[in-house]
């Protein structure tokens, strides 16, 4: 699941951005960077500064993602992405300078003697992260009917092969939304804290496990000090802060997504 998960939220980052999708497979995405996102991602300002300083044709990177390296079966020269990679850690927070939230409309091609009615959907993709000594995260892709209150998981998914544009399509027709985007949020929000309620938290009781061991060796290793140095109280800290069972929601981005 995951693998499609980051494959589609990709491939939707790319589009949103102008870059185009050169080669798109199951397992793996090629794209044309624009000038922009390959200054912003691909790490080279050197080459930026002496092309801009020599007024040279500038010529932007492709680059190629591996997002299912497990079930590729051809042989393609990429980067493997998946959740915890650097890569992807950097277009997240990419997205979050260029701004969180979008408003699309789905493009309608084509004349029509009548208007097409388009229904206010609020889509939002969450990275859900369990910390300890180890980390986990997970995505979710939701969305909500702001119509009739409707919920979708994997809306990212559900959406990747609508053609969407900031523009309105000629002859068509916004409904208004009846339930307020804020509260639908919340609701959004509500679904997140009750997977998170149901899901296995072994984790944390492992956690805390390896903490006594490594607890007990602490106090092994000072026993019999009286005064005890600055350095046991360090030790301690660290490993209390090292061990200490976490949860962090974060929104990545979402947006206001009108659908036929």
């Amino acid at each position: 699941m995951y693998p499609q998960q980051i494959h589609g939220y990709l491939r939707e980052l790319f589009k949103e951005n102008k870059c185009q999708i050169l080669s798109d497979s199951d397992q793996y995405l090629t794209v044309q960077l624009t000038i922009d996102m390959d200054k912003r991602i691909m790490n080279r300002p050197f080459y930026w500064q002496y092309l801009e300083s020599t007024n040279g044709v500038p010529c932007p990177a492709q680059i190629t993602l591996i997002t299912d390296k497990n079930k590729l079966d051809q042989d393609v020269k990429g980067e493997v992405v998946h959740l915890g990679s650097p890569r992807l850690h950097q277009l997240f927070q990419t997205i979050k300078e260029l701004g969180s939230f979008v408003l699309v409309y789905e493009k309608i091609s084509g004349k029509s003697d009548s208007q097409t009615i388009l229904t206010p959907w609020l889509g939002v993709n969450y990275k859900v992260s369990y910390f300890s000594d180890q980390t986990k995260e997970t995505l979710y892709s939701l969305g909500i009917n702001l119509m009739t209150g409707d919920l979708i998981e994997g809306f990212q998914e559900s959406i990747s092969d609508v053609d969407l544009d900031v523009n309105m399509s000629e002859n068509t027709f916004n409904l208004p939304y009846i339930i307020n985007p804020t509260r639908a949020l919340d609701r959004l929000d509500a679904v997140i804290e009750n997977k998170i309620q149901q899901d296995d938290h072994t984790w944390a009781e492992e956690a805390k496990m390896r903490w006594e061991k490594d607890r007990k060796v602490l106090e092994y290793f000072y026993e019999g000090v009286e005064e005890r140095p600055d350095s046991y109280d360090i030790e301690k800290e660290a490993m209390d802060q090292q061990y200490e069972a976490r949860i962090k929601i974060e929104i990545i981005n979402g947006g206001l997504f009108y659908l036929k």
